[in-house]
């Protein structure tokens, strides 16, 4: 009899399980070093909804795209994917993200700013998560090595572009990664106050003389030496390695990253102070792109999705975040608020959380959204490394981008 009951129990507690809602939400590189964070918020939406098996998965943001693509083309898309500003753009172009219904109470969450990046069309494709606006990592021994002052940082583009020179001359290390492989020459325009379309917004216009000069400046420092060869393969994934192998002056970087320079060689780490990013003060802004939580099409229960998104982007779990994170800020108003963010420290990830929380007011997902973005956004890529390679003047790559761009327009 025993038995019996025994069985019976085994039975009904392997049925309750199986009619559980399995879901997954997927994250852009956050393992190992959130693990915990991540594990608490499963732990806690299974608290608050029992009959939900919730499931993390961090993909790397090299695959992210190209995963989420074929995981709505098998018809098996995570309940809710965590993408950066410029992806969620690509994959609104492709007819990839369920848009969300959102309350005004819900909106109102939200800083206004970091919810209109993820609105299309007044659809909003996506809920803002964090953000954090860049910073400049520096290697102080680098700095005394090549005869700069590790007390007075660069606060120009200028003034870094010639500390980067004088790096490399006088120690033969690369001073600086700038950032300006894929898209981020279109970024580098609009902090330099620099318009991408005409006052209309239907016609490209960024081959100036002005547009030309500064693509120009890039061209001759690559030209010369000045910046690593992968610049334009590797970006700042590169950056990040040379600088934690004691082999970059500079490390321009969103903070949340100094982390990984801590763990990657503390003796690097131990020497890196953290300074303002350099402001074109023509444009007065630093990009800052956002992370967000979408909802993918097909999702088999989207109500449910959207409420995983809303509680992963919550006031209470966004602070928590930036609590572990030490470096990122909440895109949630009440969050925002919270005393933590101006408390300072001698180690570089608390200058780094310091800096950037002065810098925010400065802040701005500059990503721009334009029909047909795939396409554009290949030739534009492909002429800037045109360009960079050589194989075009750098008024000829801009001037064949926008005469392409304006066909399509």
């Amino acid at each position: 009899m025993k038995k019996f009951l025994i069985a019976a129990a085994l039975l009904t507690l392997g049925s309750a399980s199986a009619q559980k809602t399995q879901m997954e939400f997927w994250t852009i590189a956050l393992a190992p070093l959130f693990n915990d964070e991540m594990n608490r918020l499963v732990a806690q939406f299974e608290k608050e909804n029992p009959n939900v098996d919730l499931k993390w998965v961090d993909v790397p943001a090299s695959a992210i795209e190209q995963k989420l693509l074929a995981a709505i083309a098998s018809g098996r898309p995570p309940a809710a994917v965590n993408l950066a500003s410029d992806m969620v753009v690509k994959m609104v172009d492709q007819g990839a993200l369920e848009p969300l219904t959102l309350t005004d109470a819900q909106k109102k969450v939200y800083f206004a700013s970091p919810l209109n990046t993820f609105t299309f069309d007044g659809k909003v494709m996506g809920l803002p998560w964090y953000w954090a606006p860049k910073v400049v990592a520096y290697n102080t021994e680098i700095f005394r090595k090549a005869g700069l002052d590790p007390n007075n940082p660069p606060r120009t583009l200028q003034t870094m572009i010639a500390a980067a020179r004088q790096i490399k001359d006088k120690t033969g290390l690369y001073g600086f990664m700038p950032n300006i492989n894929n898209l981020n020459m279109l970024v580098l325009f609009q902090e330099a106050g620099l318009p991408i379309f005409d006052k209309k917004g239907g016609k490209a216009v960024f081959n100036s003389p002005e547009h030309v000069k500064l693509l120009q400046g890039y061209v001759d420092l690559y030209k010369k030496g000045y910046i690593p060869e992968d610049t334009m393969r590797r970006g700042f994934t590169a950056a990040t390695e040379l600088y934690s192998a004691g082999k970059l002056g500079m490390l321009i970087t969103g903070p949340q990253f100094i982390l990984r320079v801590a763990n990657d060689n503390k003796a690097i780490y131990d020497v890196t102070k953290v300074a303002p990013y350099p402001i074109n003060l023509a444009g007065n802004v630093i990009h800052t792109p956002l992370m967000g939580f979408t909802v993918p099409k097909g999702v088999k229960d989207k109500a449910l999705a959207q409420k995983l998104a809303l509680f992963l982007t919550n006031d209470v779990n966004q602070l928590q975040f930036s609590r572990v994170t030490k470096t990122t800020f909440p895109s949630t108003v009440k969050a925002s608020t919270d005393k933590f963010f101006k408390q300072g420290g001698a180690g570089a990830i608390d200058q780094g959380k310091l800096v950037s929380s002065t810098e925010l007011k400065k802040a701005r997902d500059l990503t721009l959204v334009y029909p047909d973005a795939s396409k554009l956004n290949k030739v534009f890529k492909d002429n800037i490394e045109s360009a960079m390679a050589g194989q075009k003047s750098a008024k000829q790559a801009l001037d064949d981008i926008v005469k392409a761009w304006n066909a399509s327009l």
